[in-house]
Formats: C-alpha cells, sequence, structure tokens
C-alpha cells in the first residue's frame, strides 16, 4: 500500500476530480438557461380617466369695433384703456371745423332753394291767371289766337319751373341733411356697455375713412363672461360634445384651475402645416376678473371616467420579446398582427433588449382592441390576449382576459452581457433577414 503514500498519486486524483468537476460544471451551464432582468409591474384595480388636451385663447362674448365714419384729426379723447363705458357715451371728438362749413354752406344753399321756388311760384300764379283771361277773351273773339297760344305757353313754363324748383329744394335739404349727419358723426360715440380694451389713436392723429373705417377702439360687452377657442385636432374632436365639462389653466395663475363648459364645436377647420384642427367654444365664468382676454388657456376636456376597473400599464401593452429572448428562452410567441404593441407589428419595437420583429401577417382580421401582455409567473413569461377599452395615456383598461390583480405584467426585459444570439434567432414565420441569414 505504498502506493497510496505516493504524492503522484494523489496529485493525479486531484486532477482527475478537477476535469470531472469542470466538465459537469460546463455542461450544467450549458443546459440552464439564461439569467434575464425582468422589468415588471402588478395589474391592479383603480380609476381611468381618459383625457383631450389643447390650447385656446380667452376673449369676451362679445367684442365691438368703434370706428370713424369720417375723415379729420383726433381733437379730444375721452375713454382710455380699461375705461367703463356706457352706450352712447361720447369716447373720442374729431375736429369739426371743416364740417360746421360745409353744414353753414349746405344751409345756405337749402335757403336759395327755397327762395327761388318761391319766387317761381309767384310767376307761375302770374301765368296762369293771365293764361285764364286770355282764355276768356279768346272765347269772344277779342284776341288773337297767336296771343291765347303764347299765355298758354308762359303758364306751362312757369308750372315746370316751380317743380325744378321743388327737386332744387328736396336735393339742398338732402345735402343738408348730410352735412348734418357727418357734422354728428365728428362725436365717436360707443355702441355699447363694456370697457375699453385698445385703444388705437391719439390726440392730433388725423384718421382717413376713405377706403375703410379706421378702428378706433375695441370695447369688450362683459368681461365678467368670456369664452376659450381651443385647437382641437381632428383625432380628438370625435371624443367632444356640447355641454361637456372642460378645465383649464393659464399661465397667469399657475395650479390654479378654472371651469367651462362647451358650447359647440365649430365646423370650420383649420389647416395649419397640414395638421386638421377644430375650434371647441368654451363658455367660462370670470365673475372675479381674474382671466384677461388673449390669455393662453391649457385645457383639458375629461370624456371617459371609470372607476374600479382592472388596468395594466401600456408599457405592459407595447412589450415584445426581442428574436435573442425568443430563442434563448425558448418562448412560445402568438402569431397575429399584434403582439402587445399599439401599432401594426410590421414595425420594429425597442426594448432594453433591442429591435425586435413578430411573426405571422402584418393584416389580420382581428379587432384593434385584442392585444397581447407577458406575464411573468415563476419566472417564466408567458403571453395572454387581453381585450382593452379605455386608456389615460399611462394606464388602460382591461375589459376581458385571465389577468387578475397582482399579476405581474412584463413591460422590459435585459439579456446578460454575454449571450449571442442563434443564427437561425427568429420569432416563427419572420421570416429570414434581409441578406440572408445573420453569422456569428
Amino acid at each position: 500500500m505504498s502506493w497510496l503514500k505516493s504524492t503522484k498519486f494523489w496529485g493525479v486524483v486531484v486532477l482527475v476530480l478537477a476535469l470531472a468537476g469542470g466538465t459537469a460544471y460546463m455542461l450544467k451551464r450549458r443546459s440552464a438557461k439564461p439569467k434575464v432582468q425582468w422589468e415588471t409591474t402588478a395589474v391592479d384595480r383603480g380609476r381611468i380617466t381618459a383625457r383631450v388636451t389643447a390650447t385656446g385663447t380667452l376673449s369676451a362674448l362679445v367684442t365691438v369695433q368703434v370706428g370713424s365714419q369720417v375723415s379729420g384729426s383726433i381733437l379730444k379723447l375721452y375713454a382710455d384703456f380699461n375705461s367703463t363705458v356706457k352706450k352712447g357715451q361720447v369716447v373720442a371728438k374729431i375736429d369739426p371745423r371743416l364740417f360746421q362749413a360745409t353744414l353753414e354752406n349746405a344751409r345756405a344753399n337749402y335757403a336759395q332753394a327755397k327762395a327761388t321756388l318761391h319766387k317761381d311760384e309767384l310767376q307761375a300764379k302770374f301765368a296762369g291767371r293771365q293764361f285764364q283771361r286770355q282764355g276768356n277773351l279768346a272765347k269772344e273773339k277779342l284776341i288773337a289766337p297767336s296771343d291765347f297760344d303764347t299765355a298758354e305757353s308762359n303758364a306751362g313754363t312757369t308750372m315746370a319751373q316751380v317743380e325744378a324748383d321743388q327737386a332744387n329744394v328736396k336735393q339742398a335739404q338732402a345735402v343738408l341733411h348730410l352735412a348734418e349727419v357727418n357734422l354728428a358723426l365728428t362725436d365717436i360715440v360707443s355702441p355699447t356697455d363694456g370697457t375699453v380694451i385698445s385703444r388705437n389713436v391719439d390726440v392730433g392723429q388725423t384718421v382717413a375713412a376713405s377706403l375703410q373705417a379706421p378702428v378706433l377702439f375695441v370695447i369688450a360687452e362683459d368681461l365678467r363672461k368670456m369664452q376659450v377657442d381651443t385647437s382641437v385636432a381632428e383625432a380628438d374632436v370625435g371624443k367632444l360634445r356640447a355641454g361637456m365639462q372642460a378645465t383649464f389653466t393659464v399661465d397667469a395663475f399657475p395650479g390654479e384651475p378654472f371651469k367651462g363648459a362647451v358650447r359647440q364645436i365649430r365646423n370650420a377647420a383649420t389647416t395649419v402645416q397640414n395638421v386638421v384642427t377644430y375650434d371647441a367654444v368654451i363658455d367660462v365664468d370670470n365673475s372675479e376678473l381674474k382671466l384677461r382676454p388673449g390669455m393662453t388657456a391649457n385645457v383639458t376636456f375629461v370624456f371617459a371616467n371609470k372607476d374600479d376597473v382592472l388596468r395594466v400599464t401600456n408599457a405592459a401593452l407595447r412589450f415584445r420579446p426581442s428574436p435573442e429572448l425568443v430563442n434563448a428562452l425558448k418562448l412560445e410567441v402568438p402569431h397575429g398582427r399584434r403582439s402587445g404593441g399599439e401599432g401594426a407589428s410590421s414595425g420594429p419595437a425597442t426594448g432594453a433588449a433591442g429591435p425586435a420583429r413578430t411573426g405571422g401577417s402584418a393584416k389580420s382580421d382581428e379587432p384593434p382592441d385584442r392585444r397581447t401582455v407577458w406575464v411573468l409567473r415563476n419566472d417564466v413569461p408567458s403571453p395572454v390576449r387581453v381585450k382593452t377599452g379605455t386608456t389615460d395615456g399611462t394606464k388602460t383598461e382591461v375589459v376581458e382576459g385571465p389577468l387578475q390583480p397582482g399579476d405581474l405584467v412584463i413591460s422590459d426585459a435585459t439579456l446578460p452581457a454575454g449571450l449571442k444570439p442563434a443564427a437561425t434567432g427568429m420569432l416563427p414565420g419572420a421570416g429570414p433577414p434581409p441578406g440572408g441569414p445573420r453569422r456569428f
């Protein structure tokens, strides 16, 4: 038994045991599945509030532009910014001297026309009496027929002149009335009760009303009642309706919400850089006069509100395992157009494991509310088909499907750094990658 005490013998035994252990370890490591870091969220129950957001501009319900119908220089201003005015109140005065001179000239012409009419009326009466006398004499054949004809002609001529003078009087009267109106228009009056929100002229400035009436003031009828004109995208306008409640905030009062109600959704579309929007008008109570015309409002419309529903995160609906992950874990991926993403499965989905492609046809007759989520049970992922409902952009309602509160759904996965994809690593039905199979 001297060989049992030999150092060489025990060295060989140790070497054989080391080789056997290393071989067993390598075989075990090769057969074991790689350790994957899963990012999961738990399915829960709670409230889902679906919203539509838009931006808009505050304005008064009724805004009146006050202009001038006559040209001239501004003599006086009786209103300024933020002035409260009443209907019929004079807010500005145009220099009336030219219009007063025109009015005096019109009055003189009118008086002259009336005097001419009076003179011609007297001549017409005299010519009429002369014609009557000549007629009596002509019946008795005491005058020549030519004298009778002359008297008849004079009577007719004077009557025609009277009619012409009457027309001249009316014309002079109309010119006089126009001069009076123009003189009255030098007083710029407010057409309504309200507040001046804009003044566009100063004293001494000349306004020209030859082509269009210049705007001197902008008056808001009642700032206690305002409206918000919002630009709602065409994809969201179908979710709104008249009478719907809305909330909004303004930069002047951050964190303070204001409430309103949708009055109407106008059919006229606005297109800017191929983006189509519609104007949703919101009525707002501004009793405290905090809101001012022109403010930018960030509006939120709530079109769906559900309590105590089963919820899953949208990240879990978007998750799809990469080809490397599928091959490494030998996962069974369901065929179909959708594999849990929100868009068509023919496009790439990017997670921590890199881009992935789903298999199957790019077209399907499945409804768009059918989705696939991956549930982690005993550290093994498995696909689950669910029917989705309302979403708030972060979480989505699960209407049907074998999900329970507390189930862990996968939203992302990270492969070990040393894991290499197989040469045939692709989802079933995805086909070879462009340019032939990949080589490693």
